[in-house]
């Protein structure tokens, strides 16, 4: 059985890298959003026999509630890492035998993105990975079993995944996603969200709405003329 799990840390403290461009509140709002459109694709996801969501965040819980998704309700959160490698064990005691992690600040996501990766066929052990748009970061991976390795999430985590997958002696199948691959942790990143088409998501209404877009746009155009001219 192939799952999902889908780590959600308390919103109203993520993004704290944002902290030098956003308010707190600014951040609460785009976390939201991303995490509405993030939520959108999974709802259309086809080929995940479960849906499981790890947090202790009692807006992320009633999301998940109300698409009946199974919660792996957490008390305390030390890390991603922690939240995600806690859950991974428990998928696999009740029979997971691939676990694909999500994050949630992936807004350009669509069904068919997550879809494609839960399609790849591979035996375990087995790792299929899809790198942050820096190729250092990890933005998707599916373990098979489950607990095949200890999580890694943060800076450098897309080798040091591939290197425990390759110890374990694992097949390791790499991915490239455009739309998974971009993901908001900092100001390059935002700023590299808004030259992309996401008119049509919940987090880019966000950005015009509250006037986040408008303070960054101007930036945005005048290193594009100064690419154009080199």
């Amino acid at each position: 059985m192939r799952a999902l799990l889908l780590p959600i840390k308390d919103l109203k403290e993520a993004k704290q890298r944002l902290a030098g461009v956003l308010t707190p509140e600014e951040r609460f709002g785009l976390v939201q959003a991303m995490l509405v459109d993030t939520l959108r694709a999974i709802r259309n996801v086809t080929r995940a026999e479960k849906i499981f969501v790890t947090t202790s965040d009692e807006l992320a819980v009633r999301m998940a509630h109300e698409n009946g998704w199974e919660i792996l309700r957490e008390e305390h959160q030390i890390s991603e890492s922690d939240s995600v490698d806690s859950a991974s064990r428990i998928c696999e005691s009740r029979g997971v035998s691939g676990l694909l992690r999500l994050p949630l600040d992936i807004p350009l996501v669509q069904a068919r993105d997550i879809d494609e990766l839960l399609a790849i066929e591979c035996e375990a052990p087995a790792l299929v990975i899809v790198p942050s748009c820096h190729g250092t970061g990890t933005n998707a991976m599916l373990r098979m079993p489950p607990t095949l390795f200890p999580s890694h999430f943060g800076a450098g985590s897309f080798a040091k995944h591939v290197l425990e997958a390759e110890n374990a002696g694992a097949q390791v199948i790499i991915r490239n996603n455009p739309r998974l691959e971009i993901d908001v942790d900092d100001e390059a990143d935002l700023r590299m969200l808004l030259e992309q088409d996401i008119g049509d998501t919940e987090t880019g209404r966000w950005l015009r709405e509250s006037g986040v877009e408008s303070r960054f746009r101007p930036n945005i155009r005048a290193r594009s003329r100064f690419a154009a001219k080199a």
